[in-house]
C-alpha cells in the first residue's frame, strides 16, 4: 500500500510537475507573445509615429511651398501694381502733358484769333477810312471846283441876312417868338452825370468853356458870322459834350440869343445828355414838317442860372438819308426861315463825325465856320489833317478843342 502510496504521490508529483512545467511553458509562451504584441505595438506605434512624422513633414512641406507660391504671389501682384500705378502715372503725365499743350494751342489760337480779329477790325477801320478817303478826294476834287460857288452861295447869304435883318420895330415880335416857346426843366444831377461841368460849375473846367465860348463870339463878330458846325475827326471825342457846356456857357451871355441843333442824325445824343425823352424829329423840322416854333425847347427855370437866351433843337429820330437832307434845298430854306423868326446870334450845329461820313461835308454850304472836337490819345495828327483837307481851305477852322486830355478831371464821354 505503501508502494502503491508511493506510486501514487510520484505519479501525482511528476503530474504536478508536468502540470507546472506546462504552466510555466503556457505562462512563457504567454510572456512570449505578450512580448511579441508589444513589440508589434511597439513597431506598429513607430510605424504611425514615422508615417505621422512623415505626413506632418509633408504637410509642413506644402505650407512652405504654399506661403511660398503666396509670397511669390503677392510680389507677383504688387509688381503689377506697381506697374499698373507706373503705367497710370506716366498716362496721368501724358495727359497733363497733352491738356498743357491742348491749352497753349488754344491760348495760342485764341491770341492769333484776337489778333486777326484786330487785324480785320483795323483792316475794316483802314478799308472804312480809305473809302470815306477816296470819296472826300471826289468831293474835294468836286469841292475845288465849288469853292468859289460856295464863296458867292456864303455872300448871298449873309446879303440875305443883312437885308432879312429885324429892324429894330420888329424886337418886340422877336421877342414874343422866344418867349412862347417850349421849355424842359433840368436836373442838375443828371447834368452832372453827363459832364456838363457849365451847369454847377464845381469843376474848374468849366472856365476852358467860358474861354472858349468868349474867343469864338469875338470871332464871330470879327466876321459877320453866326453858323458854327461843331465836329469831331472820329467817334468818342466827345463833340456832343463840348457843344452842350459851349450852349450853357453862352446861355449865360447877355444879349446873346443862341439856337443849338442836333443835326448828328445817325447817332443823335443831346436830348439824352440833357436829360429829355421823346424829342421830336429834327429831320421833320429840316423839311419844313413841323414849325421851329413847335419844335425848339428853351430851359425852365432853374437852379444853374443858364439864361433863357438859349434854344435847343433836339433829335430822336435816325434819318437813313442824313447828308442828303442836310444839304437840301428844304434844310436851307428852314434855316433862314429860322433866321428870320428868331434872330439868333449863334447858331451851333451838333455834328457826326466827319471822316465817318459826308454829312458834314454835305452841310458845308450852310455853315461859317468849324469847331473841331480832337480826343486827346485817342485822335492822330494824320486824322486831323485829312478833317482840313475835307473841309477845304474856303471853310475856315474856328478853334480846336483838345478833349479828354490826359491829366485833366473830365472824364470819358462816350458818343
Amino acid at each position: 500500500m505503501t508502494a502503491e502510496r508511493t506510486r501514487s504521490e510520484s505519479a501525482s508529483d511528476a503530474q504536478e510537475a508536468a502540470r507546472v512545467a506546462a504552466a510555466r511553458r503556457a505562462e512563457r509562451a504567454r510572456e512570449a507573445m505578450a512580448q511579441r504584441k508589444a513589440e508589434e505595438a511597439r513597431l506598429a506605434e513607430e510605424q504611425r509615429q514615422a508615417a505621422a512624422q512623415r505626413e506632418a513633414e509633408r504637410l509642413r512641406l506644402e505650407q512652405t511651398r504654399a506661403a511660398e507660391e503666396a509670397e511669390a504671389a503677392r510680389r507677383a501682384e504688387d509688381a503689377e501694381r506697381a506697374r499698373l500705378a507706373d503705367e497710370a502715372r506716366r498716362q496721368q503725365e501724358a495727359e497733363h502733358r497733352a491738356q498743357e499743350q491742348r491749352e497753349a494751342e488754344a491760348r495760342a489760337a485764341e491770341a492769333a484769333r484776337k489778333a486777326e480779329q484786330l487785324r480785320l477790325a483795323e483792316a475794316a477801320r483802314e478799308a472804312e477810312i480809305a473809302r470815306a478817303t477816296e470819296k472826300a478826294n471826289r468831293d474835294a476834287e468836286a469841292a475845288a471846283s465849288e469853292a468859289r460857288q460856295i464863296d458867292e452861295a456864303r455872300q448871298a447869304l449873309r446879303a440875305q441876312r443883312a437885308a432879312r435883318r429885324v429892324a429894330p420895330a420888329d424886337d418886340a415880335d422877336v421877342d414874343d417868338r422866344w418867349a412862347r416857346l417850349g421849355s424842359f426843366p433840368v436836373d442838375p444831377a443828371h447834368l452832372q452825370r453827363h459832364r456838363i461841368v457849365t451847369a454847377l460849375r464845381e469843376d474848374p473846367a468849366h472856365a476852358a468853356f467860358d474861354v472858349l465860348r468868349t474867343r469864338l463870339l469875338q470871332a464871330l463878330a470879327d466876321n459877320g458870322w453866326k453858323r458854327v458846325a461843331i465836329t469831331s475827326p472820329t467817334k468818342d471825342c466827345g463833340k456832343t459834350f463840348t457843344a452842350a457846356n459851349l450852349a450853357i456857357s453862352l446861355s449865360r451871355q447877355q444879349n446873346c440869343r443862341t439856337l443849338l441843333l442836333d443835326c448828328d442824325m445817325r447817332r443823335p445824343s443831346l436830348h439824352k445828355v440833357m436829360g429829355l425823352r421823346d424829342p421830336g424829329s429834327m429831320g421833320d423840322m429840316l423839311r419844313g414838317g413841323i414849325p421851329p416854333e413847335d419844335h425848339f425847347q428853351r430851359i425852365a427855370e432853374n437852379r444853374i442860372h443858364a439864361g433863357d437866351t438859349i434854344a435847343f433843337g433836339f433829335n430822336g429820330a435816325v434819318e437813313p438819308y442824313a447828308s442828303e437832307l442836310l444839304q437840301s434845298p428844304e434844310t436851307a430854306r428852314t434855316l433862314q426861315r429860322i433866321e428870320d423868326r428868331f434872330a439868333p446870334d449863334v447858331m451851333l450845329f451838333d455834328l457826326p463825325p466827319a471822316l465817318y461820313y459826308d454829312d458834314v461835308i454835305a452841310f458845308r454850304p450852310l455853315f461859317d465856320g468849324v469847331l473841331l472836337v480832337v480826343g486827346g490819345g485817342l485822335t492822330t495828327e494824320k486824322e486831323v489833317r485829312e478833317v482840313e483837307r475835307r473841309l477845304g481851305e474856303s471853310t475856315p477852322l474856328l478853334g480846336t478843342v483838345l478833349n479828354r486830355a490826359e491829366g485833366t478831371s473830365l472824364k470819358k464821354y462816350s458818343y
